[in-house]
């Protein structure tokens, strides 16, 4: 009986949510997205990109932390929450993580006098690194490569937001640890001096929802959008316009990700 009557009062809950909604009478319906505090600015921007030309759709974008933001998909004030983890599954609501594609890490910077004869990973002994926050997932990696290396980093900066982290790479202070989608733009614009891929290094981004009989029609829409972008960073990848244009680093450390060809329809 308490299963029945929890099912009756979520319903009623997502029905008066709905009509509480701006732009309930039809002409608008907005898209309420959570995303985890230091998740990369560009990979919000893809995924409300779609709906932003869209008359009858509209965002509203919040920040925090990912336990906050899952107490409030559940109390339905959210309808997806972004984030570079998974969310614990099972409870009332049903808990849906949707794996939007996996971007591979590096190590980027503008450094002048950076030697990479030794070879990765020896040649990171004593460079100063700017990382992300000791409990982020590429963190936990990362720290895990180079324990095995027996290699103790040089870290001169932990930072949990990557637009800071960015900056970080390109102050020619040191070496960003980061996913390719946070320095997207620079690594087409060749603004990165450095580019060093780190083997079996990767941050997978999930966008997270719950069941709802009255979901947002946006989202499927715009998780299939996210996904075809995010299979640019994946596969093989090409030199820079840095490398071609003579940098001194070798061709290996200097790569970016390239754009796979269209699929034919």
């Amino acid at each position: 009986m308490l299963d029945h009557a929890e099912v009756i009062h979520q319903s009623g809950t997502e029905l008066l949510d709905l009509f509480r909604r701006p732009g309930a009478s039809g002409k608008r319906r907005v898209l309420r997205i959570g995303a985890v505090g230091p998740l990369s600015k560009n990979l919000q921007f893809d995924f409300i990109e779609p709906l932003l030309s869209r008359a009858d759709a509209a965002v509203s974008v919040s920040a925090g932390s990912f336990g906050d933001l899952l107490a409030r998909l559940r109390a339905h004030l959210l309808d997806v929450v972004l984030s570079d983890a998974p969310a614990p599954v099972g409870g009332t609501p049903e808990i849906f993580n949707h794996v939007l594609g996996e971007v591979p890490a590096y190590l980027v910077g503008r450094m002048r006098n950076f030697d990479r004869a030794p070879g990765f990973p020896e040649c990171l002994r004593g460079v100063p690194l700017f990382l992300p926050a000791r409990e982020e997932p590429l963190r936990e990696q990362f720290e895990l490569l180079m324990a095995g290396a027996g290699i103790v980093p040089a870290v001169r900066a932990e930072v949990d937001d990557m637009a800071l982290l960015r900056l970080l790479a390109l102050s020619g202070k040191g070496l960003a640890l980061t996913s390719a989608i946070v320095v997207e733009r620079e690594l087409d614009a060749a603004r990165l001096a450095q580019v060093l891929p780190l083997p079996g290094l990767s941050v997978r981004f999930h966008a997270v929802t719950v069941r709802r009989r009255l979901g947002n029609p946006w989202i499927e829409e715009v998780v299939a959008g996210i996904r075809s972008r995010i299979e640019r960073f994946i596969g093989m990848v090409q030199p820079s316009r840095a490398a071609r244009a003579g940098s001194s680093l070798s061709a290996a450390s200097t790569r970016r990700p390239r754009r796979p060809a269209p699929r034919p329809r």
